[in-house]
C-alpha cells in the first residue's frame, strides 16, 4: 500500500480501473460471462428488464466507448445463450430472460462484494471528492469524444 498519495492523473486512474476490473472479470469468468456481457445485462436491468435494441446498443456503446458492432455481437451472444430474448409484445425490443436476470443478480452481488472490499474504510468525504473529480474527468472526455 502506498503511504503517500500520488497526484491524480491518467495512469493512477487507469491502474485503479484495471485492478478493480481484473477482480470483476475473475468473478464473471466463474459464471461463464464476460465484462461486455455484464455491462449489457446491467443496462437492460437498469431499463426495467426490457429495452429497445438500438437504445441498448447506444447505451452500452456510450458506456464502454466501443464500436456498435462489438455491442451488437455481445447482444447476439446473450441472445444465443438465452439470457436475452426478443420481446414478443413489442418488435425491436429485448428483454431479460429468467436465466439472464439470475445471472445478472448473482454477478452484481459478487461485484458489490468486490466494491465493498475495495472502498470499505475510505472516508465518505474522500469518496465524495473522488466521485466529483472522476465525474468531471468523464464529462470532459465525453465532450471531447462528442466533438471528434
Amino acid at each position: 500500500m502506498t503511504t503517500t498519495a500520488p497526484p491524480v492523473n491518467a495512469r493512477v486512474l487507469a491502474l485503479a480501473h484495471h485492478a478493480g476490473r481484473a477482480l470483476l472479470e475473475r468473478a464473471l469468468a466463474r459464471h461463464g460471462t464476460t465484462f461486455h456481457q455484464s455491462v449489457t445485462l446491467r443496462a437492460v436491468t437498469a431499463a426495467g428488464g426490457t429495452v429497445g435494441r438500438e437504445e441498448l446498443v447506444g447505451d452500452v456503446t456510450g458506456s464502454l466507448k466501443t464500436d456498435a458492432s462489438v455491442v451488437r455481437g455481445t447482444i447476439g451472444e446473450l441472445t444465443a445463450a438465452k439470457l436475452l430474448e426478443e420481446d414478443p409484445a413489442e418488435a425491436g425490443r429485448l428483454r431479460l430472460t429468467d436465466a439472464g436476470r439470475e445471472l445478472y443478480e448473482s454477478t452484481a452481488a459478487e461485484g458489490a462484494g468486490i466494491a465493498a472490499r475495495l472502498y470499505g474504510g475510505i472516508p465518505e468525504e474522500d469518496l465524495a471528492v473522488a466521485g466529483r473529480v472522476l465525474a468531471l474527468v468523464t464529462d470532459r472526455a465525453n465532450a471531447e469524444l462528442a466533438g471528434a
